[in-house]
């Protein structure tokens, strides 16, 4: 069993979410991971779109193993006439499962505000039933407050915001009896979880079983985070989040090897593979299907043409697309299962 750097993976994971990255403000991000990647000694090639592609070695059968850098969060769709913010998401974010939270807003000439995710009205103790009855919707009745003494659009435009900005939220990290509670569990956990192995292929200079690669996308959660993959590409393998609920059987302290998403079943025989490789090496896994919204990058592949085999795997996560909440252990047993199925 190779050995997993607990440190190292929160250590990543802490980083990542201290850097804003909602779908399509990658830049950052991208060029932290590029540091990362060769300050553990790799080389890093960098798509045109935005995206890390690193050559982990070995010969043959090229694999490619992705998480993606990428945010949910929101932009701003045009500016109230009280100086508030109507928004619109990006990716898979709901209004329940943000407002209140705490934001950034980035604007086009590099200045950075923050404000408050609210439902209008706000206060419970004067608009209770109003709030009770009336279900939040970005387009009537939740926006963005400002922490700016704004109060007509004109006032707010004359910050330097505009329609198109970028808004992040806050991920709000923090760990007890190994319980890891954040945003973007989804996916910058399963990124660190992606680093720490190609960590310890360095440390013990490991050779894959056959011409592996690492590809850190930047678009996953609008779906066009792989649509450009190296050209010998065979199989593709996603680690991405496993959502709990009533009718899964995923865990937190587990890793589950997918069967099926919204789209379409994942490759049958790649899939017992994993499972044939998790089960020599002894790692706590569960199969599992995710219907009816999800997907992973491995489906945007495959949507893109791409002759290949793709399969997923990932942490048990709760509260997907909200405030998430895993387990080390769940990180842990998707790092065995990664390092398994690379050196089987």
């Amino acid at each position: 069993m190779y050995s997993f750097d607990e440190t190292y993976t929160i250590d990543a994971f802490k980083a990542l979410l201290a850097i804003d990255s909602t779908t399509g403000q990658f830049r950052e991000v991208q060029d932290w991971t590029v540091s990362e990647v060769e300050r553990l000694g790799y080389k890093a090639q960098v798509t045109h779109k935005g995206g890390v592609i690193v050559d982990l070695g070995g010969e043959g059968n090229p694999l490619v193993i992705t998480a993606h850098l990428d945010d949910i969060g929101l932009t701003v769709r045009k500016i109230n006439k009280d100086g508030t913010l109507n928004v619109c998401n990006v990716g898979g974010l709901y209004p329940f499962y943000c407002v209140t939270e705490n934001v950034r807003v980035y604007t086009g000439e590099g200045k950075v505000y923050t404000g408050t995710v609210c439902r209008t009205p706000n206060s419970v103790h004067v608009t209770e039933e109003e709030l009770r009855s009336t279900q939040g919707d970005f387009r009537t009745n939740v926006c963005v407050v400002l922490d700016m003494p704004v109060h007509t659009d004109a006032e707010t435009r004359a910050l330097g915001i505009e329609t198109g900005d970028m808004i992040a939220l806050e991920p709000r990290f923090t760990m007890s009896n190994g319980y890891i509670k954040s945003r973007f569990v989804d996916d910058k956990a399963c990124v660190a979880v992606l680093l720490n192995a190609m960590k310890t292929m360095k440390e013990q200079n490991l050779v894959p079983n056959r011409k592996v690669y690492a590809y850190f996308a930047c678009y996953e959660e609008i779906g066009h985070g792989t649509t450009y993959l190296p050209a010998d590409t065979k199989d593709i393998l996603a680690l991405d989040i496993a959502p709990t609920g009533p009718d899964q059987n995923s865990e937190e302290h587990l890793v589950s090897i997918f069967c099926k998403d919204s789209r379409f079943p994942y490759h049958y025989e790649m899939t017992a593979e994993l499972r044939a490789a998790a089960k020599k090496a002894g790692v706590n896994y569960v199969m599992d299907i995710f219907t009816p919204h999800y997907g992973t990058d491995g489906d945007a592949s495959v949507t893109a043409g791409y002759d290949i085999r793709h399969a997923a795997i990932g942490p048990g996560t709760s509260n997907s697309h909200g405030y998430e909440r895993t387990h080390i252990d769940g990180l842990k047993n998707t790092y065995e299962l990664t390092m398994a199925y690379m050196m089987a």
